[in-house]
């Protein structure tokens, strides 16, 4: 018989808003609920310990039988009564060699499965037009060799994705094919600046529509995208205009993926108004032709956000540590979508999506359990019935149309615990962690744009609370250096998302807008997770 009065040579946090491991107790996987990691490969003595460890945790908790009414007993109240149970039958099952080798055999099934099925969605997200480039298939080997499949597992479900999408490679160059000669690329940038010079293109004629002309000029000469959408940036901000050579490229050029840049504005220092704005901010000194706002092609506003200047990042007390060095940023303008993408809108895109609605979701609410994946997807979806480059918002831009360039704490201001800017876990909760102060009057989330008191400088309602929303970028440290329309890593395995939700307690620190928070894998769905489109024309 297992000993629970000799203290373990391990403790767990006494408090269970410390630490998630209590939540497995009943877990399928055995060594879930003990604690353990199967790859360290624990002995019968670490097994031991810790189920001793946790039946001794969950004992003392049994006073709180006796108090229906207090919210950590009703946090944990199943677990008060089934959790010996399950402990002592995940041990036994862990100590029996027999079982135990079944056990392991199955995690390593399901999670070789798991590993091909996300990379399945990789390779799927990886085909453009059909095709597959030499260079995205070098970046699905990579990633495939990190999450530990092998080679033959690769190639065969790189080919299996290749035809249940009707895809191919894309051609080899002709053999054999010599490199470019050096001064080729460099030509043709020139003749393209010379161009540029010749049309007298300024900000204010330079609509999506223009941009797109020039762009395809651009390519025509044998520039790729990303480099035209650069060189045409460096243009219209004066860096290359009055210069018959044109400029060296840049030491930090701007890394998109399949959309246009941001619509080019000089940087300029916005003039705040009252936290409570409904429009965009003084824009005088960057003339554009930009509309302030327009519809998407599901009838939801897209609000311009005006180029400037901030500070990414937070060194106040409760600030984490990514959110340090301080990173002087500096953006040309974009738009961002007014509110989170909602059920309704989401389901134009997949219909099937209404089966995972939380319970009592209206057609309004914002969308959740919605993977970055998907939410990349559904940009690209935007993108092809109006041409428009829609994508999710850059952690910088996100950021930037929460914040400002006051350096608030808060979309609102730098006031906190009041009910009528966000949706956070207030008194209509049960969470022992809510705040029962104040009240917004909804215990889950809320519909978009419920809070209309709590919209950032720009106009843009939910940056913090409600749902968590995804960004563009995979999680990389802050630069510390200025940057100028910086992205964070295009690919790795955690993906930024910011801004809270109605999960969480107004008074911590995750519905600040600098603080940066980051999911294992982008292809992970979550409940807390939704998106607001991003639209660089």
């Amino acid at each position: 018989m297992l000993d629970v009065r000799t203290k373990p040579s391990l403790d767990f946090p006494d408090d269970p808003l410390k630490w998630d491991g209590w939540t497995k107790y009943n877990a399928e996987n055995p060594y879930e609920r003990l604690c353990l990691d199967p790859r360290a490969k624990p002995g019968d003595e670490q097994i031991q310990q810790h189920c001793a460890g946790l039946l001794q945790w969950w004992q003392k908790k049994l006073p709180l039988k006796n108090q229906p009414s207090n919210p950590m007993a009703q946090l944990l109240w199943r677990g008060l009564d089934e959790a010996s149970r399950y402990l002592v039958e995940g041990r036994m099952l862990l100590l029996d060699p027999v079982r135990r080798l079944e056990i392991d055999a199955a995690l390593a099934t399901r999670a070789e499965q798991e590993a091909l099925a996300e990379f399945s969605k990789y390779v799927a997200f990886s085909i453009t037009g059909r095709v597959l480039t030499a260079e995205a298939e070098a970046n699905l080997s990579e990633f495939a060799q990190h999450n530990g499949l092998s080679e033959e597992q690769t190639r065969a479900c790189i080919e299996e994705e290749l035809q249940r999408n009707n895809a191919h490679r894309a051609a080899p160059a002709s053999p054999p094919a010599p490199e470019p000669a050096p001064g080729t690329s460099a030509e043709a940038e020139d003749e393209f600046h010379r161009i540029l010079l010749l049309s007298k293109l300024d900000m204010g004629d330079a609509t999506w529509l223009v941009r797109r002309i020039f762009v395809t000029i651009a390519e025509n000469l044998g520039i790729n995208l990303e480099r035209a959408e650069h060189l045409l940036d460096d243009y219209l901000d004066g860096e290359g205009a009055n210069s018959n050579t044109h400029p060296a490229p840049s030491s930090d050029p701007r890394l998109q993926t399949r959309v246009a840049s941001a619509i080019p504005a000089s940087p300029v220092k916005i003039s705040l108004p009252a936290p409570r704005v409904q429009t965009v901010a003084d824009r005088t000194t960057a003339p554009t032709r930009a509309p302030a706002e327009f519809l998407n092609p599901i009838g939801a506003p897209m609000v311009l956000i005006p180029a400037g200047e901030f500070v990414m990042g937070s060194d106040a007390p409760d600030a984490a540590p990514n959110e340090q060095p301080l990173t002087p940023v500096t953006l040309s303008q974009f738009y961002m979508a007014r509110r989170p993408v909602t059920n309704a809108e989401y389901e134009k895109f997949d219909p099937s999506h209404k089966q995972k609605r939380m319970k009592g979701a209206g057609g309004d609410h914002p969308v959740v359990y919605v993977t970055s994946l998907e939410a990349v997807k559904y940009c690209e979806w935007l993108r092809q019935k109006d041409g428009k480059n829609y994508r999710l918002p850059t952690e910088a831009e996100w950021e930037y149309a929460a914040r400002g360039t006051d350096g608030r704490k808060y979309p609102w201001g730098n006031h906190e615990r009041r009910g009528d800017v966000g949706n956070f876990a207030d008194a209509s909760t049960t969470f022992p962690w809510r705040d029962p102060q104040i009240s917004d009057g909804h215990p889950e989330t809320s519909p978009v744009g419920a809070f209309p008191r709590g919209a950032s400088v720009f106009g843009l309602d939910d940056m913090a609370g409600n749902v968590w929303e995804w960004c563009l970028d995979f999680y990389l440290p802050l630069a510390g250096t200025p940057k100028r329309n910086p992205r964070g890593g295009t690919s790795g395995s955690k993906r930024v998302y910011r801004g809270g939700s109605w999960k969480h307690d107004s008074r911590i620190s995750e519905p600040r807008p600098a603080a940066r928070m980051r999911r294992t894998s982008p292809a992970m769905t979550s409940v807390f997770a939704s998106l607001a489109a991003a639209a660089a024309i």
